[in-house]
């Protein structure tokens, strides 16, 4: 098992933005983030694979940023133009998907504890 922990959550207007971090304690292939809202099943947000390649699910592309320091085996979540249905718990994931894969959670091994996003119209 490999820890993840994320840090970065909080409370935001419409529009504001937050960043998200993960930290892993070894390199990982791969490593994405997913959000779950209070109701509704879990889904990609989007993700990195070891050759830099990232996916994003289509609600966030154009606001959200991914970007990955392999020297710290961190993972970062930039969010902008943040709207209330972006709101939930966000996790943070590691295994070795692929480029196409990234947005399946089944591809996933490690897991975080998540953090909170609120957005409020």
């Amino acid at each position: 098992q490999v820890p993840l922990v994320e840090s970065g959550g909080g409370s935001v207007q419409a529009g504001g933005s937050l960043k998200l971090s993960c930290v892993a304690s070894e390199f990982i292939a791969s490593m994405g983030w997913f959000r779950q809202a209070p109701g509704k099943r879990r889904e990609g947000v989007g993700g990195i694979e070891s050759n830099g390649r990232i996916t994003y699910a289509d609600s966030v592309k154009g606001r959200f940023t991914i970007s990955m320091n392999r020297a710290k085996n961190t993972l970062d979540l930039q969010m902008n133009d943040l709207r209330p249905e972006d709101a939930g718990m966000y996790t943070c994931a590691g295994g070795t998907a692929g480029w196409w894969q990234l947005l399946d959670e089944s591809e996933y091994k490690y897991w975080g504890q998540g953090t909170q996003v609120t957005v409020s119209s």
